[in-house]
């Protein structure tokens, strides 16, 4: 009776981590394209892409922005580089602003970035400046 119990438990617990681990393929590929659609400034295609996100996998932007780097920049920088308003804009605005003043993974907030690149004039920083 031990062994079953023993057993059942080693194949529940094999299926659940096979599980997290397909799901996770599956999200790396829901969002593969982001950057692209980030640095072409398609506001309609991202909405499509956070919605089928949060009804596939249950997550929001905040859920994910931190793990999608864009050749090293978060997706707020991308957009702001790639002068990408509508998007940048749509970034800002979805974001929770406690999440929009903490550093990013070079340990600067994107006031700061701002400020280094000189990008004071975006509409995207204004709109940053607003919500924080």
């Amino acid at each position: 009776m031990l062994k079953i119990v023993k057993t059942s438990l080693v194949i529940a617990a094999s299926t659940f981590a096979f599980s997290n681990t397909a799901q996770a393929s599956d999200i790396n590929e829901a969002l593969a394209n982001i950057c692209t659609i980030v640095q072409a400034d398609d506001k309609s295609e991202l909405r499509k892409k956070m919605r089928s996100v949060q009804s596939d996998y249950n997550m929001k932007l905040r859920d994910y922005y931190s793990g999608i780097s864009c050749n090293g920049q978060s997706l707020i920088r991308t957009a702001l580089t790639s002068n990408a308003v509508e998007v940048g804009t749509l970034l800002v605005k979805k974001m929770p602003s406690r999440d929009l003043a903490q550093p990013e993974a070079d340990g600067k907030t994107l006031q700061a970035w701002i400020a280094e690149q000189g990008l004071q004039s975006s509409p995207i920083s204004t709109e940053l400046s607003e919500r924080i």
